[in-house]
């Protein structure tokens, strides 16, 4: 009988298993087709992840990806005043993320990009954002002196690599050539994956995220030049390049129907090296929080 019974306790668990994976495939392949963010800019308040969300999954399992794909909609955003912030503010934007197969795609999140290497479970390619800058008038008693960091156009190199089916652990990586602005190179080391609970309705993801930056983008967002010393008050303080930000992150999206949903992207960070210790950081640990609406082709 111990044989028998052993074997019915393998199919229960293969079973609960299969039935998991199902669960993961469903969320993932729905979840693909959802832009992250509405309020987009580099470095991000959300984990560069949480904007392309699942496509890297999606191959993965559905191999079959649509000719065109759209979604559009709003979100609203609480994040810090500027990086380093204690105070917040709140921002509406859109929510836009327009696919052309698994080739080419336009998001407010992801910006304008090509997939120049793609396969079942990876991708990598360019695409070209923005930079929102810092305005002095956004927190005019702590950046005051400081003077403004001006928009600019981001290139962004990245890449993304899903391990399997049964392991759907995803490993990304991009580097931001910020051009004029914030100036300099920043780039992210992530991962993340489908939590347990998600289902056909509710989709959630989690993971870390480690980020850096060069001497010149640390310099002008977060060090105090001797003329901006003499005009703001702030002692003079040079930064240097490494290590600027640990964070983690979390997406949660409610299917209302086929086409209607709501999603609550979340992200925590941890300002490191020249970013903390800098005279006009109040403090280093930054929250977001967006939330959004949208309806999907």
């Amino acid at each position: 009988m111990r044989p028998a019974a052993n074997t019915s306790i393998r199919q229960k668990i293969d079973g609960s298993a299969h039935g998991h994976l199902r669960w993961i495939a469903l969320s993932v392949v729905l979840f693909a087709c959802i832009p992250r963010g509405a309020v987009a800019q580099t470095p991000s308040p959300l984990q560069e992840w949480q904007y392309p969300g699942g496509i890297t999954l999606f191959k993965l399992f559905q191999p079959q990806v649509p000719k065109w794909s759209a979604v559009l909609g709003a979100a609203v955003e609480t994040a810090p005043r500027y990086d380093g912030a204690l105070a917040y503010h709140v921002q509406v934007g859109p929510v836009i993320d327009i696919r052309f197969r698994d080739i080419a795609f336009l998001s407010v999140g992801e910006g304008l990009g090509v997939n120049i290497v793609r396969g079942r479970n990876y991708r990598a390619g360019i695409a070209i954002g923005y930079d929102l800058g810092r305005k002095v008038e956004d927190y005019p008693t702590h950046l005051r002196g400081l003077g403004d960091i001006p928009k600019a156009p981001v290139i962004k190199l990245f890449g993304s690599y899903a391990i399997s089916k049964r392991f759907p652990l995803v490993l990304r990586v991009d580097v931001r050539k910020i051009a004029g602005g914030a100036g300099g190179l920043v780039g992210d080391i992530e991962a993340f994956m489908p939590l347990p609970g998600s289902s056909e309705r509710l989709i959630m993801l989690a993971g870390p995220s480690v980020t850096f930056a060069d001497l010149s983008h640390m310099q002008k967002t977060f060090g105090i030049s001797g003329i901006q010393a003499l005009a703001s008050g702030y002692p003079n303080y040079a930064a240097h390049g490494g290590l600027n930000t640990v964070g983690l992150g979390f997406s949660a999206t409610r299917f209302l129907s086929h086409h209607v949903l709501v999603t609550a992207d979340a992200a925590l960070n941890h300002l490191m090296g020249s970013a903390r210790d800098s005279p006009i950081t109040q403090s280093s640990v930054q929250g977001v929080l967006a939330l959004s609406a949208a309806y999907r082709w």
